[in-house]
């Protein structure tokens, strides 16, 4: 007892030397810790941006922010930068444009959607880098031009993702289809649904992993089949025919003239849609002003290379009248990987094997833009609710950084993806969704040039000199009036066709789309 007594003094209390002695407390076991990290995070005011406040102004932007952990490193973002968009836009998306434009107006109209998407990119990464916030697109449009307009950007980019996640649990149910299965499709949608809610219950970290995974394979795949495709251009492949430019001849470079051109415009914006989320994962890196320079440079190589070159070998293989391709083939929908160019280039070239090991990456990439569409819209819907845009409820972040009922708000609505029982039925209620995904990108990448614009000015206004950014678009001012105007541009194009539309040939799905987008473009 003398001895206890040792160890306290007079007031009872443990000595300092008595607490070095004592063995740390038992770590709780596996199932009460994620248990306990459900529970709401704990603010600290360390927990703060202080490198975005160092720019001054910052601090009115995320005094309010929620809790979101910074564990996204470099690497995570650069992947996200050069593969994180690339989806069924790309593989299976782009031959119903080659259908109905030509290649000439696929090759053109991708170019005009990359040099846009390279100035708003860096229009984006230039506020970013000194405002890296949670969703930073309706956060940088109520601050530069107006309160209601952040509001209506924010549910715009929300809405536009949350209608992603269904359309590509769809795609992935329908992909497996390639390979002869009987199961029914729900019952897929099912296993990739649990997949998602899988990797997104990880927190940030689990997407960060599971994206630079993804895009791994995806750019392996396109640049392993840019350089199958110059092999099977010179004749190099199993059925030894030369194609040179011979499909740009006949049946020809162009098709539907000008109405054809237009129809590029939507369906690009769609295969390019989530190429700004890399402005909205700088809000939970590690180090946004180191990662998001290279990062925002990044697009311009994705651009050049992933979309442009790849295009443009298909372009040359696969003839616009090709009756696999979709909108030429009328038992074929805006999901199904047998129409994909990509596909139709391998097996007509002979190729055993490669048309399914590339349906694979058919599949993960539509895993990986589903996986973007949970991460996109949770954090956009978190981000609003902690500025009183949305319900409160959505602003609730766990201890492990995860926006935890915008997440399952999100999964929720994944759920549409079995309205795919409904069958033919289906097909409009998707063209709705397509439709609505492909110009809320448009009104997003139009936000935030109009915000840079406005940024500027305010940015000149207040005595600032463009040497005190930490980093600047390439192109200044110039590049965000190019990328507005083109915007809205697009948003014209797009209702020529509408009023307009060009003669079907193909399913009826394709027509949905078009109509469909003058009624969005009404509605928004």
């Amino acid at each position: 007892m003398n001895s206890d007594m040792e160890m306290t003094d007079v007031r009872g209390n443990w000595s300092s030397a008595d607490l070095v002695d004592r063995e740390p407390p038992p770590r709780p076991p596996w199932w009460r810790r994620w248990i306990d990290s459900f529970k709401p995070m704990e603010h600290h005011a360390s927990d703060r941006d202080t490198k975005a406040n160092e720019a001054g102004e910052g601090v009115e932007f995320i005094a309010e922010g929620p809790g979101l952990k910074r564990t996204l490193k470099n690497r995570h973002i650069q992947m996200i930068a050069i593969g994180g968009a690339i989806g069924t836009g790309l593989f299976i998306g782009s031959g119903g444009v080659l259908a109905k434009g030509g290649p000439a107006s696929l090759l053109l109209g991708f170019i005009l959607i990359g040099t846009m998407l390279f100035n708003v990119v860096m229009a984006l990464g230039e506020m970013a880098v000194l405002y890296p916030i949670a969703g930073s697109f309706s956060v940088y449009s109520a601050r530069f031009i107006d309160p209601a307009w952040g509001f209506a950007m924010g549910w715009n980019y929300a809405l536009q993702w949350l209608v992603v996640l269904p359309l590509e649990l769809t795609a992935a149910a329908i992909t497996i289809k390639y390979w002869g299965s009987s199961l029914d499709p729900g019952i897929w949608i099912t296993i990739f649904l649990v997949a998602v809610i899988f990797i997104n219950f990880f927190g940030v970290k689990g997407y960060g992993e599971a994206e630079f995974i993804f895009s791994m394979i995806k750019i392996v795949a396109v640049t392993g089949f840019i350089i199958l495709g110059v092999v099977i251009n010179v004749g190099g492949a199993p059925d030894g025919k030369f194609y040179g430019v011979t499909t740009w001849h006949d049946p020809g470079a162009f098709n539907h003239g000008f109405q054809g051109f237009c129809s590029v415009f939507v369906t690009a914006a769609f295969a390019f849609g989530g190429t700004e989320m890399v402005g909205l994962a700088a809000a939970e890196s590690a180090n946004p002003r180191k990662c998001l320079p290279r990062a925002t440079k990044q697009v311009f190589w994705r651009i050049s290379i992933f979309y442009i070159v790849t295009l443009f070998l298909i372009g040359l293989i696969v003839p616009y009248d090709h009756p696999r391709l979709l909108g030429n083939n009328p038992n074929a929908s805006s999901h199904d990987a047998t129409a994909s160019p990509f596909v139709i280039a391998i097996t007509d070239a002979g190729i055993k094997i490669l048309p399914s090991i590339f349906n694979g990456v058919i599949l993960v990439s539509v895993l990986s833009v589903g996986n973007s569409a949970v991460y996109g819209s949770s954090r956009t819907l978190s981000a609003m609710a902690h500025t009183g845009q949305a319900p409160r409820f959505l602003g609730y972040v766990d201890r492990q950084g995860r926006p935890l009922f915008a997440i399952i708000l999100a999964l929720l609505l994944g759920g549409l993806a079995y309205l795919v029982e409904a069958g033919a039925a289906s097909e409009d209620i998707f063209g709705w969704l397509l439709a609505i995904s492909g110009l809320s990108t448009i009104f997003t990448w139009l936000s935030i040039c109009w915000s840079h614009i406005r940024f500027r000015a305010a940015w000149k206004a207040q005595g600032h000199t463009l040497d005190e950014l930490p980093f600047k678009a390439a192109f200044g001012v110039i590049g965000s009036w190019w990328g507005l105007i083109f915007n809205v541009l697009i948003l014209i194009a797009q209702f020529i066709i509408s009023v307009w539309p060009i003669e079907k040939r193909g399913s009826d799905c394709e027509a949905i789309p078009n109509k469909d987008g003058t009624r969005v473009i009404i509605v928004v």
